[in-house]
């Protein structure tokens, strides 16, 4: 797909990724564990599943949730780390026709009990010690491989396909509050195994299993790699905020594969910068980052210039529509640009760009079309009307559509992320790109993190303010000299009033950069500076 379509008199310029016919997941699994039924599937910390262990392991609780009364159609909740038991879990209840829906146990037990009482499941699988979750008669402690029958495997259709039918129910962010669930069928999952496979280098690749449960981007870790016949290493969950470590362990396991947010990917790349040795090890050929807008630092350019047979990966999509488009940096990582367009679609995605203004039809926000798009909101129809639309006959055939909520440009063929729609920036009459003030100072050899925002005083002013974390020691007048920096390289009404250092961004549980929550430090340190009549040697502020 190389360039956008318009049609006279449609609404929308529309982008297409192309036909395929992607095979079922389950069938690509099964075919995975005929293949290389000796091969690692899993390997967690000193335990090593073989194909055909995985599938006995995934046959005994598959038959255990059909004793449970387990039917197609029903929900799985899953409370349980990171693991090969949580591997086993996804499988078997999609092997029963179920939707997984994951728990991290980490969360609030009040934001958990939100999510049981939505998504109503028929069982609650756990580890360990029942959890203090739902009604007791619906737990069920996932057991331990062994008691199947030596050599048993999965059947290769043990419910008959539907693409219509869900393989996952995911809980993301809502504005009330409360999580609100997403479901994702067959179509749109299938879709993207397939997808992956087939983008990937290689299909059979050993993959880091690094994303929390409750982020969409694990069942492309786990299912993008079964599928294809690759191992999948699960990081100890100890390592995930260890950027050195991290690096040592991804060496020591010769991992070929990795799905990364961008600022994971950051300081990993800091740590190659450090430890060298660690970094000439590494066999990546393949990074994937998502979730967020990859900023091509220095250090991620240096990370890639030591790793000439890989290729870094920007992915674009969320949890109502999983995966979207994808661009794929090639050449010399010296010349990567500093914010990587997002790319073109997948097969069978049509992506639409609805116009802020009638003379710039290539600037709007984005609809997702096709297999990618989910139905709606469980439990929620007013919200599932307003942001999944009824739309013209579309160039191919659509008639359905989901506001992304993202506000894109199409530039030379591929479609590059703005900002939200809902969080667009205007100050003096001028869109401001957050990002580009994000990469602007991330190219300052002295910042190893960044995040820019708007923050509204108490007199209802909006300000652009930004975050940073540094790189070693700094004086005061660090944040003073980043400004300046700034002035030389952006238009004045780009350049924040103040900058504030801080030991670390903020993060969501997925791992992104929690920018409502830099906000919120942002204002109350101004807050606390403002009571104490004077200026925080942290911050620095602009005149």
């Amino acid at each position: 797909m190389k360039n956008g379509s318009a049609i006279v008199g449609y609404p929308y310029l529309s982008m297409w990724g192309g036909e395929a016919d992607p095979p079922c997941l389950l069938d690509s699994l099964h075919r995975s564990v005929e293949r290389y039924p000796d091969r690692a599937a899993v390997v967690d910390g000193d335990r090593r599943f073989s194909y055909a262990e995985l599938a006995a392991w995934t046959w005994e609780v598959q038959e255990l949730l059909r004793a449970r009364g387990v039917v197609p159609g029903d929900r799985v909740a899953v409370a349980c780390p990171r693991s090969a038991e949580a591997v086993v879990a996804l499988l078997a209840v999609a092997g029963c026709g179920a939707a997984y829906v994951p728990l991290d146990i980490e969360y609030p037990h009040a934001r958990l009990e939100h999510m049981l009482r939505d998504s109503e499941p028929a069982v609650l699988l756990h580890l360990g010690d029942q959890p203090d979750l739902g009604p007791a008669e619906i737990a069920q402690r996932i057991p331990q491989p062994g008691a199947a029958p030596a050599g048993a495997t999965p059947p290769a259709r043990s419910v008959a396909h539907d693409p219509d039918r869900d393989v996952y129910l995911i809980y993301t962010s809502g504005s009330t509050g409360w999580p609100k669930g997403v479901a994702i069928p067959h179509s749109c999952l299938d879709n993207m195994v397939a997808w992956q496979s087939a983008h990937s280098p290689a299909p059979d690749l050993r993959t880091a299993q690094f994303a929390p449960l409750n982020f969409d981007v694990s069942f492309q870790e786990i299912l993008g790699t079964l599928c294809g016949g690759g191992t999948l290493h699960i990081v100890p969950e100890s390592l995930r905020r260890e950027p050195g470590q991290l690096l040592a362990w991804l060496a020591e396991h010769r991992v070929q594969r990795l799905f990364l947010p961008y600022v994971a990917l950051q300081m990993l790349a800091v740590a190659a910068d450090t430890d060298a040795d660690a970094a000439a090890r590494l066999e990546l050929v393949e990074v994937n980052t998502a979730g967020e807008q990859v900023v091509c630092t220095d250090e991620i350019r240096r990370m890639f210039a030591r790793l000439p047979g890989a290729r870094l990966v920007n992915h674009y999509g969320q949890s109502e529509s999983a995966m979207v488009t994808s661009h794929i940096l090639t050449g010399p990582s010296a010349d990567w640009p500093a914010l990587p367009p997002i790319g073109v679609p997948l097969p069978n995605c049509e992506v639409l760009i609805d116009p802020v203004a009638a003379d710039q039809p290539e600037v709007g926000e984005l609809l997702v079309a096709g297999l990618p798009m989910s139905r709606g909101y469980r439990n929620q129809p007013e919200l599932t009307a307003e942001r999944y639309i009824d739309i013209p006959l579309s160039p191919h055939g659509h008639t359905r559509a989901f506001r992304t909520g993202d506000l894109v440009e199409l530039v030379d063929g591929e479609l590059r992320f703005l900002t939200r729609v809902d969080d667009e920036v205007k100050l003096r009459g001028v869109r401001v790109n957050l990002l580009e003030v994000d990469a602007q100072l991330l190219a300052h050899p002295m910042v190893q993190a960044a995040a820019t925002v708007v923050v509204r005083t108490r007199s209802g002013n909006r300000s652009l303010r930004s975050a940073v974390v540094l790189a070693g020691t700094a004086g005061p007048t660090t944040a003073d000299d980043l400004i300046s920096a700034l002035r030389r390289v952006l238009p004045a009404v780009f350049v924040p009033v103040s900058v504030m250092v801080v030991p670390a961004l903020p993060r969501t549980p997925s791992g992104k950069i929690d920018r409502d929550a830099v906000a919120t430090l942002i204002s109350e340190e101004l807050a606390g500076g403002r009571r104490a009549r004077g200026t925080s040697p942290s911050r620095a502020t602009a005149p």
